[in-house]
């Protein structure tokens, strides 16, 4: 007798059920709003700014890794993928769009790491969500930690071919520290309390 492993509900599949009797249809439109809506979190996440030391912080990191929790790896992954559709087809949803540039341009630049990370990290923690790694404190630490880590590896990969390893990590890692583990920190406080909330189903 052979074992299988079947994922666990995500918040998303809790909040909006999704059978396997549906039809595709109704399957495919019900991932395709929470893909857009995820897509619309991102634009607005990286368009504000809140004042944070060292450096102005935005949500962006924080909405992808909560996107992966609550949609799990598949449709967080894809959410990620349409974002980064979306801005590479010229629409100013990244940060510092369109002052800065817009589409593939600006994908190339020195943030271009940090967006392949979030594709990466979103898939990871619906991955570990899927099992059950945003239900308890000490495993949503985890996941986020690894999530945010995976988004700089990315980033600060990419900017060491542009700047050399020293900047990149003074540039595209030092500065992030702080804002990083307040993020974790408001996800750890946030998620299970959303499964307790929802009685734990699933």
């Amino acid at each position: 007798m052979t074992a299988t492993t079947t994922p666990m509900p995500t918040l998303a599949t809790v909040l909006w059920p999704s059978s396997t009797q549906q039809d595709q249809a109704r399957a495919l439109l019900r991932a395709l709003v929470l893909a857009v809506a995820g897509s619309l979190l991102m634009t607005l996440s990286a368009k504000i700014q809140i004042p944070f030391w060292p450096v102005p912080m935005t949500m962006q990191t924080f909405v992808v890794l909560v996107l992966g929790i609550a949609y799990g790896w598949r449709l967080g992954a894809a959410t990620m993928l349409l974002y980064l559709i979306e801005g590479a087809a010229g629409l100013p949803v990244f940060s510092g769009t369109p002052e800065r540039g817009i589409g593939l341009a600006y994908m190339m630049g020195p943030t271009g790491g940090y967006l392949v990370g979030f594709v990466l990290a979103a898939a990871l923690c619906g991955w570990l969500a899927e099992r059950g790694w945003d239900r308890t404190l000490g495993r949503v630490t985890v996941a986020m930690l690894a999530g945010h880590a995976l988004i700089l590896a990315c980033g600060v990969l990419w900017l060491a071919n542009i700047m050399g390893w020293d900047k990149a990590i003074q540039f595209g890692l030092t500065p992030f520290w702080a804002a990083t583990a307040f993020k974790t920190a408001l996800a750890v406080a946030t998620l299970p309390l959303a499964w307790r909330l929802l009685g734990r189903r699933g």
